[in-house]
């Protein structure tokens, strides 16, 4: 393991391939949720467990019984499962401790479990520290950050996303723009922006 290789994996996954503004993942709770920054932050939290959670399992499942009994070709299906079970956890804890910000969610918090961008994280870790069916060295622990590095930018862009759209609630927005068509304009603005990490390319 290299301290190089984590600031790589911080900078790429927060910044760089920012996962909502670079590789457009998870932009149905980021468009719906990002009205008000309490909810927005809420659902980041609950998105970053899911995601950090999903990645030590799917990770153990990948090395320890997938790639030694050869059913990589499982691979897919066992991460949506994972995914799913924890995404249930969170959908109880949620309802049981927190019913009011469970309502604001509504069908979105199940969602999570069809939020691309979580599933998204564990190929990407199988991808990038697997090498013919071999784990690297140091790849538990690269994986285990580079999902909480990916959390961080999740939350990043919805804070941002949150704040600007509670700014504009004051603003006199015409009226074909508001809501969800002034908040894809805001998102494609962001992503230039992001975009700007890795350089523009034409």
């Amino acid at each position: 393991m290299n301290i190089t290789n984590f600031i790589s994996i911080f900078i790429s996954a927060v910044f760089v391939n920012n996962v909502i503004l670079s590789r457009f993942l998870g932009l149905c709770p980021f468009i719906a949720i990002s009205k008000e920054t309490k909810p927005a932050i809420a659902m980041s939290f609950a998105v970053s467990f899911v995601i950090f959670m999903s990645s030590v399992i799917s990770w153990c499942i990948y090395r320890f019984l997938l790639i030694p009994f050869n059913l990589i070709y499982l691979r897919t299906i066992t991460f949506i499962l994972v995914i799913a079970a924890f995404v249930q956890l969170v959908e109880m804890i949620i309802r049981k401790f927190f019913p009011v910000l469970y309502r604001f969610f509504g069908i979105y918090l199940p969602l999570i479990t069809t939020n691309c961008a979580v599933l998204g994280v564990s190929l990407l870790n199988t991808d990038m520290f697997f090498n013919n069916g071999k784990a690297l060295t140091g790849s538990f622990y690269y994986s285990i950050f580079q999902s909480l590095c990916v959390g961080l930018g999740y939350t990043i862009a919805m804070i941002l996303m949150s704040a600007i759209r509670e700014r504009l609630e004051l603003c006199n927005i015409p009226k074909p723009f508001k809501n969800f068509p002034i908040a894809f304009v805001i998102a494609s603005i962001m992503s230039m922006s992001f975009l700007g990490f890795n350089g523009f390319k034409f």
